[in-house]
């Protein structure tokens, strides 16, 4: 299965893709989003390919493996973007896209961890190289109280102190180990809370366990620190009159790129001036909803360097 890129068309038009362009995907995922760049970019224009997942990058080399030495890969994270970039003596930089979703390959394929729909260790690391806590560490190793401002801050969770309460109380007989335990424990508090030992309907569209696993996903790999410091090396990176382009996919991701995006909008320094494109974010249309459920959340902002 390859991931499904969303906001395809809105980000060729937004990053005014063209031939002989340099862009940088700070996320390469399957690819989808660079082989449609490469295409308008081509003969000439090139693209790095940056991600922190090794099994990423290798499955985007068999995507991409048509378009030859216009792609260079780094297996990085974009928390480093400008050191990336000068490694590579990639410049000019024309065009950045930063989409931080996360593809369906790793949530389903990856057995990381990542999903409540399957019964998985609970791992959650993006780069498993990295050293960094997994899920597990995170879910047997926290207090109460810094579980409940996780699930509160990270995933907006209403019941983040009676899920992080009941976390603590299952880990007094065992670790817990598997997204399946985690999962039925989110499940006993909605119950409790619902007052039914039947099976728990999804709440606002949602699975009840899904902020969970975004909060310590989020947690896991510090998604909201790699943002906050990727986005100023981006800006910076670019040449003038080239845009970066985000597209998040939560509250929390959206609100950074927006405020820091407003913070700079206008602003004149040694002759360079940023604009923001697009005051309102684009989202996906009908057509592309019908067809791809992912991108119902999308939000993608860009702004242009002057």
């Amino acid at each position: 299965m390859r991931h499904i890129p969303v906001l395809l068309n809105e980000i060729i038009e937004s990053l005014q893709i063209k031939s002989g362009m340099n862009v940088v995907d700070c996320t390469l995922g399957d690819g989808g989003h660079a082989q449609a760049i490469l295409e308008k970019i081509g003969p000439k224009g090139k693209l790095l390919g940056i991600d922190a997942d090794a099994e990423s990058i290798l499955r985007a080399k068999r995507f991409l493996y048509n378009f030859g030495d216009r792609v260079i890969y780094a297996r990085e994270n974009f928390l480093n973007l400008k050191s990336i970039i000068e490694k590579n003596n990639f410049f000019p930089v024309n065009a950045i896209l930063m989409d931080l979703g996360w593809s369906m390959p790793q949530f389903m394929e990856r057995e990381r961890g990542f999903s409540f729909e399957k019964d998985e260790p609970l791992d959650m690391r993006y780069d498993i190289a990295s050293g960094q806590k997994t899920a597990k560490d995170i879910l047997n190793q926290y207090d109460k109280e810094e579980l409940a401002n996780i699930f509160k801050i990270y995933g907006e969770e209403k019941l983040y102190m009676e899920i992080a309460s009941a976390v603590v109380e299952f880990r007094k007989d065992k670790l817990m180990e598997r997204t399946g335990e985690l999962t039925e424990v989110i499940l006993s508090v909605y119950r409790k809370k619902l007052r039914t030992d039947k099976e728990v309907p999804w709440i606002g569209g949602i699975h009840p366990a899904t902020k969970v696993f975004q909060a310590l996903r989020i947690a896991v790999n510090s998604e909201l620190e790699t943002l906050r410091q990727a986005l100023p090396q981006a800006v910076e990176s670019l040449a003038p009159g080239g845009r970066l382009a985000v597209i998040s996919f939560h509250s929390l991701e959206d609100r950074i790129v927006k405020q820091y995006f407003r913070s700079i909008n206008g602003r004149q320094s040694n002759g360079v001036e940023f604009r923001i494109i697009n005051k309102k974010p684009i989202i996906a249309g009908e057509e592309e909803l019908a067809i791809n459920f992912s991108a119902r959340s999308a939000k993608l902002r860009v702004i242009e360097k002057i």
